[in-house]
């Protein structure tokens, strides 16, 4: 019999493994409520059935895909209904969070005796026609929720410590997120002090590479960056044993929030990095 998974919540990402799940012949449950209509709807494009928590918590799989912020609050919701079920669900949490705060979902699911798994997305949403999304996957039960595979999802067991994979999503996110940050905030000054055009001619010329890749990446990060902020903390905590480092990381939430701020404002230094990163184009 296949197995019934949950996914929470069908944000963009969510959907998307829903989808995948559903077109390979899952049913996937998630749960709708206090939901917006737009949510709604993109769920049932995906084949994703409106469940209760009860019937939640008789699924085969749970799959947390959230921002990071609310991993820990899902878990205590659904720990309830987890601990009253004899199904017993593998529950994985697959936000971007950090090893300690890994260490508290664990601590919260525990007493419901559900094995939990310590999952990182590291991908764009699945879309036709590619591979999807690497889930990179520790813990003991890591190996039972990489059965999935055979339903469309690519799941790299890792060996190590429970939260191993949450390690690895932080250094990666670090590194991309962290970079995109760096670069748009000197993108936005070069504007503001009117050498944009002098820069974008430098890296045109000397970082052609990295040149391409901000643009790729720049474009399409405003509108997510209000999700970034709280990633932004939880790798300030991952490298916490390094001041310097963490001043680094909550420095890159703050530059988050600003531009969280501004796509929902007046789009002033949104217009302006468009803007930059259109210089290529023109003409």
């Amino acid at each position: 019999m296949n197995p019934v998974v949950t996914v929470i919540a069908p944000g963009m990402m969510g959907a998307g493994v829903g989808k995948r799940l559903a077109d390979n012949g899952l049913k996937v449950l998630t749960s709708l409520t206090g939901r917006s209509q737009e949510t709604i709807a993109r769920a049932r494009a995906a084949g994703m059935a409106p469940a209760t928590d009860e019937e939640i918590a008789a699924s085969d799989f749970i799959l947390s895909i959230l921002p990071p912020g609310d991993a820990v609050a899902l878990a205590a919701r659904f720990m309830p209904a987890l601990k009253a079920s004899n199904a017993k669900p593998v529950y994985v949490d697959c936000n971007a969070i950090n090893p300690a705060t890994v260490e508290r979902v664990a601590a919260v699911i525990a007493p419901t005796d559900c094995p939990f798994v310590d999952a990182g997305i590291i991908g764009s949403p699945p879309k036709p026609g590619d591979a999807g999304p690497r889930f990179y996957a520790s813990g003991p039960a890591a190996p039972r929720f990489a059965s999935l595979r055979q339903y469309g999802l690519d799941i790299r067991v890792l060996d190590g410590a429970l939260s191993t994979a949450s390690a690895l999503k932080m250094s990666y996110a670090g590194i991309t997120k962290g970079t995109q940050a760096i670069g748009a905030a000197m993108m936005l000054a070069a504007s503001r002090a009117g050498t944009a055009d002098h820069l974008y001619a430098e890296l045109s010329s000397s970082q052609k590479e990295m040149l391409a890749w901000f643009r790729r990446g720049l474009a399409l990060m405003p509108p997510k960056a209000y999700r970034w902020i709280a990633e932004m903390h939880e790798i300030a905590g991952f490298v916490g044993e390094d001041p310097s480092a963490r001043e680094l990381y909550e420095g890159a939430a703050h530059f988050y929030e600003h531009i969280a701020e501004d796509f929902d404002g007046d789009k002033e230094d949104v217009a302006a990095l468009s803007a930059f990163l259109g210089k290529g184009s023109a003409g």
